[in-house]
């Protein structure tokens, strides 16, 4: 943020001319550089962390970007793609799901921690999962707080890679902050990439079928082909080897569902979910999930049904939606009654997207269609929660604050720095002092006290020897 004259840009971009990401990466260094100390920058760690826009580049392309920056290597420490793990850690952080505290208002999970089977369970809040589409793929990750049965060895062997244990806490023996979190990315299964497998199936057996039945279905203006994902009478086109094919929408949700459900590629094993991936089972009955990206587009931006989500009710506007006549949209879209950042990309594709994010969520992830405890969100207490929080937090999490606390407090008292350990002894010292003398002024006045009482009791006998009479000594004391 606050960095002059920056556009968004993505470093997948640069795949055909990688020579030209230093220009890129620079001037976000330097910004760096300026906000962490000197002294520092030798081992302040640097992080590169990529979406999934960087895996579907072709291989060679992503070698040149790799090779770039790891010729730097004065500045890169780690390299790797991002997780939906990091996105599972920022929305528990910011919803404040790791405080272990005993709030009965709280919902709870009994949590068996791995490794410590023989010990009793953990009873502490329960996390949420998320859900997140973006425009390649679709990732999912949320807690299994017990431990699971595996089909088959291969399943075991598969859920290795899926099943991330880690402590969140400052110290790798405090178990009671191990979390098993089930993390899977889908590349293919988002919102873009999805409409372009489906435009793919549709022009290859289009083609297919006209030669076969010498028909010309989709080749001119005049005979489109009639697809049910587009609202109606919306028209697009199809651009592959050389040739157009044209499209006139029907807005038929129901047979737009009917026609991607095969790309969910689900098999018939048991948990298992999108592309036959091993998924474990989720308790429906006590779980909380957020969708965030094109869950939350696909129901906000011109459905304006974002938050708590309701399957009867998405499906009924989504049917309404795609059975709207184009024209009307269009004029709906100029009268500004979608979300202020909706384009005419969003309405034209809003019909398959909206059967798109509903067969993922039920078909793909098998979640029931009465599940009510879904909330699509991008911001969460008025803040944007960012996958970046969580890759923070992951990364630094044996990094006591503490620690950093301390650290800021001498950076802000730089004399500190080199003399603490004789600024500790002598504080003890003084306050050895203070306490030293403290005893001794105590003591002192008890030695006066006791004197003035002994001589206030030897006054009477000594006015008797005197040769005082009793009256005088009694008007005396």
């Amino acid at each position: 943020q606050d960095i002059p004259n920056r556009k968004s840009q993505s470093i997948s971009e640069f795949a055909n001319t990688p020579e030209k990401v230093s220009d890129y990466i620079f001037p976000l260094l330097h910004f760096a550089a300026e906000h962490v100390p000197r002294a520092k920058h030798k081992e302040t760690p640097l992080y590169i962390l990529c979406t999934a826009g960087m895996r579907i580049l072709p291989e060679r392309s992503l070698a040149l970007l790799i090779f770039v920056f790891t010729s730097r290597r004065q500045y890169l420490k780690i390299w790797s793609l991002i997780s939906p793990l990091y996105a599972w850690i920022g929305i528990n952080f910011v919803l404040g799901r790791f405080e272990h505290t005993d709030d009965e208002d709280e919902a709870v999970v009994e949590v068996h921690i791995p490794g410590s089977e023989n010990k009793e369970a953990i009873i502490r809040k329960r996390t949420v999962g998320i859900l997140d589409m973006g425009g390649v793929s679709t990732q999912i990750a949320y807690e299994v707080p017990k431990t699971v049965s595996f089909a088959s060895s291969q399943q075991e062997e598969v859920a290795k890679n899926l099943l991330a244990e880690f402590n969140l806490g400052c110290d790798a023996h405090q178990t009671e902050h191990v979390y098993r979190v089930y993390v899977a990315t889908f590349l293919g299964f988002g919102g873009n990439a999805a409409r372009q497998r489906y435009e793919n199936s549709v022009f290859s057996s289009t083609v297919l079928k006209n030669g076969l039945l010498g028909r010309q279905t989709g080749m001119t203006s005049d005979s489109p082909y009639l697809d049910p994902c587009l609202p109606v009478d919306a028209q697009d086109e199809i651009h592959q080897n050389g040739q157009i094919m044209y499209l006139r929408g029907t807005g038929d949700f129901n047979l737009c569902r009917e026609l991607i459900q095969p790309f969910m590629n689900k098999t018939n094993e048991t948990q298992t979910s999108l592309n036959g991936v091993y998924q474990p089972a989720v308790h429906f009955q006590n779980s909380e999930f957020y969708g965030f990206s094109e869950f939350y587009y696909s129901t906000e931006d011109v459905l304006r049904m974002g938050g708590d989500y309701n399957a009867a009710k998405f499906i009924k506007a989504a049917k309404d939606y795609c059975a709207t006549k184009w024209p009307v949209l269009r004029e709906r879209f100029d009268r500004g009654l979608y979300a202020s950042h909706a384009d005419l990309h969003r309405l034209k594709y809003q019909c398959f997207k909206s059967a798109w994010v509903y067969e993922v969520f039920h078909s793909g992830f098998s979640f029931p269609a009465s599940y009510s405890n879904l909330k699509t969100a991008l911001q969460v207490y008025d803040k944007e929660v960012q996958w970046t929080l969580g890759a923070i937090l992951y990364r630094t999490r044996f990094l006591p604050l503490r620690d950093i606390q301390q650290e800021n407090f001498r950076g802000s008292h730089s004399h500190w720095r080199s003399f603490s350990f004789v600024y500790n002894h002598y504080l003890f010292f003084v306050c050895f002092l203070i306490v030293l003398l403290s005893i001794l002024l105590y003591l002192l006045r008890l030695r006066r006290i006791h004197r003035r009482m002994l001589r206030n009791s030897s006054s009477p006998s000594l006015w008797m020897e005197e040769g005082l009479p009793p009256q005088k000594i009694s008007a005396a004391l």
